[in-house]
């Protein structure tokens, strides 16, 4: 099923060197096409991010090998390890598929989004500028734009290189140091990455690799005094305890991007089936698992039923099966907790009166596959409405007016992503004006790029990842204000 896709690389990276764990602990990742172990990873705990996080630390000292390169080197350093993933791409796509169950065309995509943000990254290195500024009196006013120190990134399991790149290319661009935690059940791509980093020729220490679970090592980058940042991606619950952390510690400087429910609104002036198929694909994407999946379909009262059955005839369409199969679009869920988590909820979907018009059951008895679920006559008030489900269900629920659906679509602690399909440009810039939303998309959606600034309104998050803005997160502002004293003749 695997290709025989080889693990090469299975410990904690630290100081361009892999070495076991302190404890000598491993855990295993598992494949979720199976449910069989692939490899034993080293488990790191606090011991391990202690020492991560020194080794970080020496490398960010002043005069040191990093501190002391030329930005336009830096950004080079950050081109070559952009061309070494290119280069071995297809190993990486493989090796993604096994460990996080999508299809190996769908991370031969996110390859392609994290190549772009690299090198988009690498390309502001020698681009960060600070400003002077015209005060009173003899003085002479400017700002640098500096690193801010040793970072901690906690990467999800998702979508593991796509948003290892999107966190590690900003802190690189702009001089910093990091410790890094993949999730516990995607670690593989992100060790492979650590060894491309030392091909690349980064100094040691620069960056680190610290594989475990977030209570051991995901909290002890959280809570750590000499981390100076931390930039978290996954649930709305841990990013409460990340911030606590961080507030209770050191004050480190904190980016969350976090959970969403995100509404996606169909006008009836709208092209139906083109609408039909954007909200199939940015709802089932990734087998459900990603944050700003278009999950809650509001749907105009007058094209609701057409809607909905040309929803439900792509659902019904949509090929499941071995994530290394041609031509498949759907594989399991990531494993065993969450395939778990995703049936009961469309249990519970079908208990308040919700309407399955496909799917809704589990396939086969090996590995943790689910049918694409279509529900309709969804309202409100439903827990499938509410809460944020992370596996390929789509919830249709009835509208009628602009006002309406907009109070609909704000009412809930999330705010990451939101789209309108209509023809009508009031009607979307008035939606686009009311929503509270971190991106709108308006007759698409999910279409992005490394320019464009990505994050969250309310407990979506806070901060913004990618472009320019995604940089600042990784920036201290220092003034210096200077005497221009009078030089006599």
């Amino acid at each position: 099923m695997a290709a025989n896709v080889e693990v090469k690389f299975t410990q904690i990276f630290i100081n361009n060197e892999f070495v076991n764990s302190s404890s000598g602990n491993t855990f295993p990742t598992i494949n979720p096409s199976t449910g069989e172990k692939i490899a034993d990873i080293a488990a790191g705990d606090k011991t391990d991010i202690d020492k991560a996080v020194i080794a970080a630390r020496k490398a960010f000292q002043l005069n040191s090998e990093w501190r002391s390169m030329d930005a336009s080197a830096r950004g080079r350093l950050m081109y070559k390890l952009a061309d070494l993933i290119e280069r071995d791409r297809d190993y990486l796509a493989r090796l993604e598929s096994l460990d996080c169950g999508k299809p190996v065309a769908a991370a031969q995509w996110d390859i392609n989004f994290a190549l772009s943000g690299l090198r988009y990254n690498a390309g502001w290195a020698d681009k960060i500028q600070g400003k002077t500024i015209p005060v009173d009196g003899p003085h002479f006013a400017y700002t640098r734009v500096e690193p801010i120190g040793v970072v901690g990134q906690i990467i999800p399991w998702n979508f593991p290189i796509l948003l290892l790149s999107f966190k590690l290319g900003p802190a690189l661009a702009t001089g910093n140091t990091v410790v890094i935690k993949p999730a516990e059940q995607t670690p593989l791509t992100s060790l492979y990455i650590a060894k491309l980093v030392k091909e690349a020729g980064f100094p040691a220490g620069v960056v680190n690799l610290v594989p475990g679970y977030g209570p051991t090592a995901g909290a002890a980058i959280s809570e750590h005094p000499d981390i100076d940042k931390v930039s978290f991606t996954g649930s709305t619950e841990v990013g409460h305890l990340v911030m606590q952390a961080a507030g209770r510690t050191n004050l480190k400087r904190v980016t969350l991007e976090l959970g969403g429910k995100s509404p996606l609104v169909i006008f009836p002036d709208a092209n139906l089936d083109e609408a039909a198929v954007v909200a199939h694909e940015t709802c089932f994407i990734n087998q459900g698992q990603c944050c700003v999946a278009s999950t809650r379909c509001f749907v105009h009262e007058d094209v609701y039923d057409k809607f909905v059955q040309k929803s439900a005839e792509l659902a019904k369409n949509r090929k499941v099966g071995n994530p290394f199969e041609e031509g498949v679009q759907h594989g399991p869920q990531i494993d065993d907790i969450q395939y778990k988590k995703i049936l009961g909820l469309i249990e519970t979907g079908k208990k308040e009166g919700a309407k399955v018009m496909t799917g809704g059951k589990a396939i086969g008895t090996k590995g943790y596959f689910i049918e694409p679920t279509v529900f309709a006559d969804v309202t409100d008030n439903m827990r499938i409405a509410k809460e944020e489900i992370f596996g390929p269900v789509q919830q249709i629920l009835k509208f009628k007016t602009i006002d309406e659906v907009l109070e609909r679509c704000n009412n809930t602690h999330y705010g990451l992503g939101a789209g309108i399909f209509t023809n009508n440009i009031d009607t979307a810039n008035y939606f686009t004006q009311g929503v509270q939303a971190g991106t709108v998309w308006v007759n698409t959606y999910l279409g992005s790029g490394a320019q464009v600034p990505f994050g969250g309104f309310k407990q979506s998050g806070q901060g913004r990842e990618q472009g320019e803005d995604g940089l600042k997160e990784y920036c201290e502002i220092k003034t210096v204000v200077v005497k221009i004293s009078k030089k006599n003749s």
